[in-house]
């Protein structure tokens, strides 16, 4: 993305991501972090159930339909909506890190609109990693993985203990998911913002 502000550039010292050994493979469908995420859970009705893929390296690919209940002008997809989307697939990317992370910074450009009915083509990865601070970058595009960019996001993501949920999440929900007995639905439910 282009223009982007000085906070979402990553310090010349920055590192280049790695791949944490026990990420999904790539091509593999992560699933929902979450069954009540807006985003990702299968437990939202109005929500954007996207689907992403593990890609290579510490990238991954999305994909979400754009249904009535998304609308915000008639017939085109709102904006804040778009920006959840992208918020989504750059929240994913944390778990090829296997890193709990929430958005710091969230910047996007709305290029073309996003009519009802299009499967917004998502691709994302992480950029630099310094500290706590994990740099991202994603691109939306309209009717396949090589058509038009509609939309696109820079993010800083900001690495956190679990205890950042414990401490403000809703205590009732907290002890749902801790109490799920999946270890791996158990620790994806923490991997993205609150």
């Amino acid at each position: 993305m282009s223009g982007s502000s000085a906070a979402l550039q990553p310090p010349a010292d920055a590192g280049k991501p790695v791949r944490h050994p026990d990420a999904p493979a790539p091509g593999e469908l992560l699933g929902a972090h979450y069954e009540h995420c807006f985003g990702c859970g299968p437990g939202q009705p109005h929500g954007l159930h996207l689907e992403a893929r593990a890609g290579e390296g510490v990238s991954l690919t999305a994909e979400f339909t754009v249904q009535v209940a998304h609308q915000g002008a008639p017939g085109l997809a709102h904006g804040g909506v778009l920006a959840t989307a992208l918020d989504e697939t750059l929240g994913s990317l944390n778990w090829l890190l296997r890193t709990i992370a929430v958005t710091g910074r969230l910047e996007t450009d709305f290029v073309r609109p996003v009519p009802v009915g299009t499967t917004l083509h998502l691709e994302a990865e992480v950029t630099a990693v310094a500290g706590r601070k994990i740099y991202s970058t994603a691109t939306g595009r309209l009717d396949g993985p090589d058509g038009p960019v509609a939309v696109r996001a820079d993010a800083l993501f900001i690495e956190v203990k679990v205890d950042h949920f414990i401490d403000h999440g809703r205590e009732e929900e907290i002890q749902a998911v801790m109490n799920d007995p999946d270890r791996i639905r158990r620790s994806r439910a923490f991997e993205v913002n609150p």
